[in-house]
């Protein structure tokens, strides 16, 4: 049982680390298309988040806490003197570091100088800085962008388990600078439109509110109905985590079950065995009873009898548990994406402690009223 509800523990928390290495509270939103049936999906048009969009979250909605704007690019040649990469160039603002999660190792992020005045500089990410400066330091250092060139003001700590790079070979630049350099392609596509809108909700895991405002705004904005909820392409990682939540717990409640069936199922093989134990001890029983021995010391014998087999038992289980759970934190390690190694979950001890206690009481009764309930003279008769 500890080993079952410890495994599914060890995927709700490796999935909330995973959700929160993209940032806590956070719902990322993107253009859209807008219907022009609502519920149907032909005629549709799009439309494009803005600059404007994020600004407008930001001043305008009480419940938004915070709202960051992005311009990916993933089309742009890096260079600095020692090589030449590719990766993701992202244009943001500086709330991205509160709004996201951006650990830096070295320097410092964009702050509101950089946006206003469009500086060239670059905080680079932990694979990049790796690549563009083998060997070296990056701080203070310049690359290119398809030719020009950025200050690195600042290093990114590694993100993410095992092999998953894609984030620490981002880097990031004003956005500013981006919309001016390198700013969406395509056919009537405003001149601040940006890849997507992300913000966090003014009270810790309150989605609701947040969201409603949101899409009226969005609607507003951009002409269109905020009941047309096809028209809102978003990912909210609060739902995501609370959905998730409700999986892992139903399957806690699941293993738990499967965990107390199969410790009342050895609550029968404790009663076999302790069934065993009066019959082949009814001579000793019948003996004591004869010089003395009263019908409750003999029943609290076999119980305390039961009672310490099943607490011995249950002690073996729980250490033997917590050493194989040792051992695979040791071969898995944090690397896995979505799952962390299982731990000893204090509850599900006590949880188990408690059902073999109970076990081992029901386990023990029965055997102990038979054994207090046989006559001395008929005891001591029996082979």
């Amino acid at each position: 049982m500890l080993l079952l509800i410890s495994v599914g523990e060890g995927f709700r928390s490796g999935n909330h680390r995973q959700l929160a290495s993209f940032g806590n509270d956070l719902i990322m939103m993107w253009s859209g298309n807008i219907p022009a049936v609502p519920n149907q999906h032909t005629g549709m048009r799009p439309y494009y988040l803005t600059l404007g969009d994020a600004e407008a979250m930001r001043t305008e909605l009480p419940d938004v806490r915070a709202a960051v704007a992005l311009v990916n690019n993933d089309d742009i040649k890096q260079q600095s003197q020692y090589q030449t990469v590719g990766g993701t160039v992202v244009g943001t603002e500086p709330g991205f570091s509160s709004v996201r999660f951006m650990p830096l190792t070295q320097g410092r992020f964009l702050n509101d100088g950089d946006i206003l005045n469009r500086n060239h500089v670059v905080v680079l990410g932990q694979k990049s800085a790796e690549m563009l400066f083998p060997g070296r330091n990056a701080m203070g250092e310049y690359i290119t962008l398809n030719g020009t060139r950025f200050e690195v003001i600042g290093i990114a700590d590694k993100m993410g388990h095992g092999n998953n790079d894609g984030d620490n070979q981002k880097i990031y630049i004003p956005i500013s600078a981006m919309l001016e350099m390198f700013p969406l392609k395509g056919d009537n596509v405003p001149r601040d439109a940006v890849s997507s809108v992300q913000y966090q909700p003014r009270v810790h895991g309150d989605n609701v509110i947040a969201k409603q405002q949101v899409h009226q705004l969005i609607a507003r904005r951009h002409g269109f109905d905020a009941s047309a909820t096809e028209a809102f392409n978003e990912w909210d990682t609060i739902e995501s985590e609370q959905m998730v939540g409700k999986i892992f717990t139903a399957m806690d409640v699941f293993l738990g079950g499967v965990g107390v069936v199969t410790l009342a199922l050895g609550a029968v093989g404790i009663v076999n065995i302790m069934l065993v134990s009066v019959s082949e001890r009814t001579r000793e029983i019948g003996l004591r009873k004869a010089i003395g021995a009263t019908s409750r010391s003999i029943l609290f014998q076999f119980f305390l009898e039961g009672l310490i087999l099943t607490g011995i038992s249950g002690l073996i289980g729980i250490g033997g548990s917590a050493l194989f759970m040792f051992l695979l934190q040791k071969v898995v390690g944090n690397s896995a994406q979505g799952f962390d190694p299982p731990h000893l979950q204090p509850w599900s001890a006590a949880l188990a402690m408690g059902s073999l206690s109970i076990c081992g009481i029901l386990a023990g009764l029965y055997p102990a009223a038979k054994a207090a309930a046989l006559e001395p003279v008929e005891a001591l008769r029996r082979e």
